[in-house]
């Protein structure tokens, strides 16, 4: 009986203690796994937590083709299992958790892991990534998630489509520029403008109207995607007349914005209107000593796979530089 007590006493202090981290790495994705793979070299003993989506975005992107190294194209979870098992080489721990509640004026900065598990941290590396939104359409999820030619990124998936008619749905900035990036790949682009007018700068749209090849189609909204295992076309509503007519189309593509996964660092990192985190220019840092931003959760103009993974690096190399100056490390 008194070695039952003792047993349970000993294993209650464990799970109490907090533990202290080095460097943290909120997030995966090839902005968290590259970040890991420099902050182990350096021996920073660096821990990461995936988030629910381990890997990021590009586990729902079936192909690659614009990542070095992979000359004849690799899958999405293919290269995030790649990339995650050389940050485990170097000594990476990978955790699945979710990062629910952030204190960063801390000092140590203090951090909680399913609203149950509290952790200390000397530099917390953010590699939350962003979140595209979608129409909501039940086959635009189904299309979307089986690979069938529902995607937010042109410039990802657009070669795909080389020669077909496709579809893209947006007014702003973003969606001219994917348009026309389109434009230049496919036979035709029908460009989905809910209202009488885009918000896209005077230039990208005078871009947009001068490119014959796209079609815009004003005051309107996506009924419904057709196919079964890939998109065969759409259904398409005139919000004005009623209307409705299909667009003979093998692509789909939504360009109507990100949401960054910035929420719980509200009131504590400076964020843009849109909650992108902000930097200082030519590093990772954020206004907060030990705190860096990498990936898609500062970055709102390039949005690639390639370019998260550098500033991955970048952010290690900082946390390093820090650690160093402060005599932590």
């Amino acid at each position: 009986m008194f070695l039952s007590v003792n047993f349970t006493l000993q294993k209650f202090i464990m799970q109490s203690k907090i533990e202290h981290i080095t460097c943290l790495i909120i997030g995966s994705g090839p902005a968290g796994y590259t970040a890991a793979i420099y902050a182990a070299r350096a021996d920073l003993k660096p821990i990461m937590y995936t988030g629910l989506t381990p890997g990021g975005q590009l586990t729902e992107t079936t192909e690659v083709d614009n990542f070095p190294g992979y000359p004849n194209g690799v899958t999405g979870p293919k290269l995030m299992d790649d990339l995650k098992a050389q940050a485990e080489r170097f000594g990476t721990q990978v955790r699945f958790g979710l990062v629910t509640k952030a204190d960063l004026l801390s000092k140590p900065k203090r951090i909680w892991v399913d609203e149950t598990i509290e952790l200390t941290a000397d530099t917390v590396i953010i590699s939350t990534g962003a979140s595209a939104k979608w129409i909501g359409l039940e086959n635009e999820t189904r299309l979307r998630m089986n690979a069938g030619g529902v995607s937010a990124c042109a410039v990802c998936d657009g070669f795909f489509f080389k020669g077909q008619d496709v579809a893209i749905v947006g007014a702003g900035d973003t969606a001219a520029e994917e348009a026309t990036y389109l434009s230049k790949l496919c036979k035709k682009v029908y460009m989905i403008v809910r209202r009488g007018e885009m918000r896209a700068s005077k230039a990208m749209q005078q871009r947009v109207l001068s490119t014959p090849n796209i079609e815009i189609l004003w005051d309107s909204e996506t009924v419904d995607i057709l196919g079964k295992d890939a998109v065969e076309g759409a259904i398409v509503r005139n919000i004005k007349t009623g209307e409705t007519k299909t667009l003979n189309v093998t692509g789909f593509f939504v360009a109507i914005g990100h949401t960054p996964n910035t929420g719980i660092f509200k009131g504590q990192l400076d964020m843009d209107e849109q909650g992108y985190l902000t930097i200082i220019p030519g590093s990772t840092k954020t206004k907060l000593d030990g705190v860096y931003a990498v990936g898609d959760c500062s970055d709102k103009t390039y949005r690639q796979a390639v370019t998260a993974a550098g500033s991955g690096c970048m952010g290690a190399l900082d946390a390093e530089r820090y650690l160093n100056s402060s005599g932590i490390h």
